[in-house]
């Protein structure tokens, strides 16, 4: 069942219980995100979130930076934000390019990208909205290979990407980069759940 809430220092497992089960989790996480993984183009993947998704990620961190007690809330108040909370849908959206040069190259002819991504369906177009906190584009111009972009719905649209068999787009419309994918309607339903 979807979790319209945060994070809290309850969730979060004792560090010797969470790796004792650590393969189970991340076999559970694994299935989990097979629908929750949108590729458009090339080279841009959006990994829409959830709390369970945090859940793992908090605590793959907790496991692999060895913090402690003290960087549980630091871990919380990074990750508790790309939880949807029932109106909205959030994606981490990673631009996967293995080669430093080949990287360097093409994030450099893609600022602004972060303004350039949204959801299509029955009539409606959601322009998602970048991490205000973030520098997601450099002044000098090139954008960042990692961009959290949160597409806020309203009721009606809601209902709408809800109906049995819609036909959902995530794209982006970059100068440099122009890319749709047509969701899998598996991949509708299990964001749909995101929508409260």
């Amino acid at each position: 069942m979807t979790q319209f809430r945060e994070l809290t220092r309850a969730d979060i497992l004792p560090l010797e219980q969470y790796e004792r089960d650590r393969r189970a989790h991340r076999q559970r996480i694994t299935a989990l995100k097979h629908n929750r993984r949108v590729e458009v183009g090339p080279l841009a993947t959006f990994y829409f979130e959830n709390f369970d998704t945090m859940w793992h990620q908090v605590h793959e961190m907790l496991v692999v930076e060895r913090g402690g007690e003290a960087q549980i809330a630091d871990e919380l108040a990074a990750y508790n934000p790309l939880i949807p909370k029932g109106n909205e849908l959030i994606a981490t959206v990673m631009f996967e390019i293995d080669d430093p040069v080949q990287r360097a190259r093409i994030l450099g002819q893609l600022g602004g990208v972060e303004n350039r991504m949204y959801i299509a369906f029955a009539g409606e177009k959601i322009v998602g909205e970048p991490d205000p906190t973030r520098e997601n584009t450099s002044p000098e111009g090139k954008a960042s290979s990692v961009q959290f972009m949160r597409f806020p719905f309203n009721r009606a649209q809601k209902d709408k990407f809800r109906a049995p068999g819609a036909r959902v787009e995530v794209g982006i419309e970059h100068p440099n980069y122009h890319h749709i994918a047509v969701l899998s309607d598996a991949v509708r339903q299990a964001l749909a759940a995101d929508l409260g």
